[in-house]
């Protein structure tokens, strides 16, 4: 695996030499604390409202057709709140202690959960290429063998196992049992209608079963740990971790809310060779797309990066030559 570069400066939230070990030999880090659980609830009560607002949004909702999946990514590229999430540095330091000094923020979604929905199926993600059959990011040449992005997924609310917190199979990161080169079928009369081994699990209209490299393999789910959060932690985590979610059991009328930041070294291509997105039966424009730099300098200039306006905390995108 790729040994991350030396860090040339101790920050407040970086992991210990102990802390990074353990990251790289389970594949995940946390729940740790990015807000305290009442501001967190402060904060999604109000946002959630400003949210509502897409008109400014990068993807135009015109061409969503109704594709609510597509509608919940970027939304840091027009909010100064989710801006600002992505370069806390209860975040930012941690990543760069895995990723090394120069960091991009490639994407982010909403992961809401309601009462009675599905869990998601367990999966993995190295490329992102398995809904379009493209390569969404792309790791130089020399680490083919490494791969995948640092997500950090953020409880908005509270995540438990009765509201469909977060399943994790420790230390199976570094072997990948899907080929992303195949492709998977969207359909939506998959979505809330599987079941799985007595649970029920799906994927958003797609089966990761059709991407498994032997049919007949299974995870070892007796060895899966649940990520309980409460509102305002995080977990980080490798894509190439196998993750899924318990289902909302429906016990509560309150839904499950996290946030996903997904974070990569500027070494990495972005949406190579791409101008647009291609998920979930819809396809939308990357016109308007900008990877945000949260750390450091990119010295490849690969993508397309949006900065900070310079009179508020939202970002704007500019062009990379």
């Amino acid at each position: 695996m790729m040994q991350p570069p030396v860090q040339t400066r101790r920050t407040r939230f970086a992991f210990t030499p102990e802390e990074l070990r353990a990251f790289q030999e389970r594949g995940y880090a946390g729940p740790f604390t990015v807000y305290e659980p009442e501001e967190m609830k402060a904060l999604w009560r109000r946002e959630r409202l400003q949210l509502m607002d897409r008109s400014k949004a990068v993807y135009d909702t015109e061409t969503l057709s109704g594709n609510t999946n597509i509608a919940n990514y970027d939304r840091h590229l027009d909010s100064a709140f989710l801006a600002d999430h992505i370069m806390r540095p209860e975040i930012v330091d941690r990543v760069t202690s895995a990723l090394g000094p120069n960091v991009l923020c490639w994407r982010t979604e909403f992961f809401p959960k309601y009462p009675g929905d599905e869990g998601t199926d367990w999966h993995q993600a190295d490329t992102f290429a398995n809904a379009s059959g493209t390569p969404q990011i792309l790791w130089p040449e020399g680490d083919e063998d490494f791969g995948g992005t640092i997500t950090v997924w953020t409880a908005f609310t509270e995540a438990n196992e009765e509201r469909g917190s977060l399943q994790f199979i420790p230390g199976t990161h570094r072997t990948m049992h899907y080929d992303e080169t195949k492709r998977m079928h969207y359909d939506p009369q998959r979505i809330n209608s599987e079941e799985k081994d007595g649970v029920r699990r799906g994927f958003f209209g797609y089966d990761y079963r059709e991407l498994q490299i032997d049919p007949n393999w299974k995870p070892d789910e007796s060895k899966a740990v649940s990520m309980v959060m409460r509102p305002g932690q995080a977990i980080m985590f490798w894509s190439t971790l196998m993750h899924a979610s318990h289902p909302h059991a429906g016990k509560t009328n309150e839904m499950r809310m996290g946030f996903a930041a997904r974070y990569v070294p500027t070494c990495v291509k972005v949406y190579p060779g791409s101008e647009e997105i291609e998920e979930y039966g819809g396809r939308v424009s990357l016109e308007k797309y900008g990877a945000v730099l949260v750390a450091g300098v990119d010295e490849f200039g690969h993508n397309r990066l949006a900065t900070h306006t310079t009179r508020g905390r939202g970002f704007t995108r500019i062009a990379i030559s």
